[in-house]
């Protein structure tokens, strides 16, 4: 059985004196001559930088350091054991209620106590004897051990964690209404229920937000948020990239705040976060939803040019319908995947020419105008665009940056065909040409800082290939670009053991990370394969297929 309280000597000595001279009369209560106890309120503030990491892989420390990002000040604090989900949820029930810190149990706990200035602690769950016993003699307890204690104390209604789930107990937590300042003190002034200070919670922290993974190690600092007014945005542990989800992406974008504080450990000494939080609070969604483009989705595309249907099949017919059959072909292929299928169009932007032209590449650039209503009807529809370069006797970066008004649109990545990236004495059809390493590295790195600069959503970056050779030194890729997602796209056609052949060639010795594409040619294929033949046969599983 929980004990109520333990009262600080001074007033112990109080309350057997009022018995001895049967005054009934409560602790706190006041008469007609004594004014009202004082309401204390906590004092808080939002970090001053843009971005506060709380990056502890304990939850004590986690605690420590979210109490120390937004509390200046606190007359009572929550203490609750470390590892305890269901205790840390009661607990961080109690917080909210209160609009004070949850600190979890552990060697930082009493000295942070002490610099909040806490005259009360409510002590919530199995805590060993230890936990308080440092803290000074004024200093006063109360325990409460379950539902109705917390209840008792706060007054506010609270029920006994659903489950010890730390995943959906910090969801919970973080689903807490935050803490009206407005409301009556508790415990209430004159109140003798118990013997913490009469509280009532401070405003809201204005301009910041919490981001949070849903590891159990987040619990008390979500709560701690809560009590603090910050809203809070929770995220998978395995998946924390804010970008990842349209739920976080939305709640980031919708908070404005001008201060996030990140909790995980997953965000501790990364230095791409802020870039990313950044992002995410441009609201921008990608079809599908989220600012990445891969993992966690699926890509069918149309590939072709603009008001042709000789280069493939997505010009033979205008921008409005070609979304319409990029959508049915996507459609195929949902039956056949876990993922959401994401229509796509590949769209040319620059032709290999059979002569030179006037500027001497051999490459024919089609003009932006002419590619941008494709680009309308796609983002307006919810489908994908990647630009094709087939740059001649020129080089990719020169090409891409031609286009940068195009790739600095959301939605808009980037293909890069080697087959048509000549030496400067060839020229197209007559051998098949290819690009070193390194230049495929000089246009990721400047495409990945458009999207960084920019603060845009993940881009693809498609790399065509049916050959070894027309990638040199593939293995010494730059694959460390979290704005881009690069793709390796097989563009074998012919029998389906050729292209099974091509396929795991290219698979061979490839950089970690690649995704990879298939593409289905409609004419050349013998025979071409079905959506379900596709998603069966080819493995791994193709994260992107063209038809052509």
């Amino acid at each position: 059985m929980s004990s109520p309280l333990r009262l600080p000597r001074s007033l112990r000595a109080s309350v057997a004196l009022i018995a001895a001279a049967g005054v009934v009369v409560g602790l706190g209560a006041c008469t007609a001559e004594d004014p009202a106890p004082e309401v204390l309120r906590p004092v808080t503030a939002a970090p001053d930088a843009p971005l506060t990491v709380v990056g502890d892989a304990d939850d004590s420390g986690a605690s420590v350091a979210m109490s120390g990002s937004l509390f200046r000040s606190s007359p009572v604090a929550v203490l609750a054991p470390s590892g305890d989900v269901a205790a840390q949820e009661l607990g961080a029930e109690a917080a909210v209620a209160l609009g004070a810190p949850l600190i979890v149990a552990g060697s930082g706990a009493q000295p942070e106590i002490e610099r909040l200035g806490s005259s009360g602690v409510l002590a919530v769950g199995d805590l060993a004897e230890d936990a308080t016993s440092g803290l000074p003699d004024a200093t006063t307890v109360v325990r409460a051990d379950h539902a109705a204690d917390v209840a008792r104390v706060t007054g506010a209604d609270v029920a006994d964690a659903a489950d010890a789930d730390p995943a959906a107990a910090v969801a919970r937590v973080a689903g807490l209404a935050a803490p009206d300042a407005g409301a009556s003190p508790t415990p209430s002034a004159g109140s003798s229920d118990d013997a913490l200070p009469s509280t009532a919670p401070a405003a809201a922290v204005p301009g910041a937000h919490a981001l949070a993974t849903d590891a159990g190690s987040s619990l008390a600092a979500v709560a701690t948020a809560r009590a603090a007014g910050v809203g809070v945005t929770v995220v998978p542990e395995a998946n924390p990239d804010p970008r990842a989800s349209a739920d976080a992406v939305a709640a980031l974008h919708e908070a404005g705040a001008t201060s996030t504080i990140a909790v995980g450990t997953a965000y501790a000494d990364d230095p791409t976060l802020e870039g990313r939080i950044r992002t995410a609070a441009t609201g921008d969604q990608l079809p599908g939803g989220g600012q990445l483009v891969l993992p966690g989705k699926r890509y069918v595309a149309l590939y072709g040019a603009a008001g042709t249907g000789a280069l493939g099949v997505l010009g033979e017919q205008g921008p409005t319908e070609a979304v319409a059959r990029a959508k049915a072909q996507a459609a195929e292929y949902q039956p056949f995947s876990d993922e959401p299928v994401i229509p796509m169009f590949e769209l040319i932007a620059t032709v290999a020419a059979g002569s030179a032209g006037p500027d001497g590449d051999y490459s024919s650039e089609v003009p932006v105008e002419t590619l941008q209503p494709w680009i309308d009807a796609a983002r307006d529809a919810g489908v994908y665009v990647v630009i094709d370069l087939q740059p001649g006797r020129t080089d990719f970066l020169t090409q891409a940056k031609r286009y940068e008004s195009v790739l600095a649109q959301p939605g808009v990545g980037l293909a890069l065909d080697p087959e048509w990236r000549l030496g400067p004495d060839q020229v197209p059809l007559k051998q098949i040409g290819s690009v070193s390493a390194a230049e495929v590295d000089a246009t990721t790195d400047w495409l990945a800082g458009v999207v960084r600069d920019r603060g845009l959503p993940q881009k693809m970056l498609v790399l065509h290939q049916f050959r070894l050779s027309m990638i040199q030194d593939r293995a010494s890729l730059d694959m460390s670009h979290p704005e881009l997602a690069m793709l390796v796209h097989a563009d074998g056609q012919g029998g389906q053991p050729d292209k099974q052949a091509t396929w795991r060639a290219l698979h061979a010795d490839a950089p970690a990370g690649l995704a990879w594409g298939w593409k289905n040619f409609i004419d050349e294929d013998a025979p071409m394969l079905t959506p379900e033949q596709t998603m069966r046969d080819v493995s791994p599983v193709p994260d992107l297929v063209t038809y052509q």
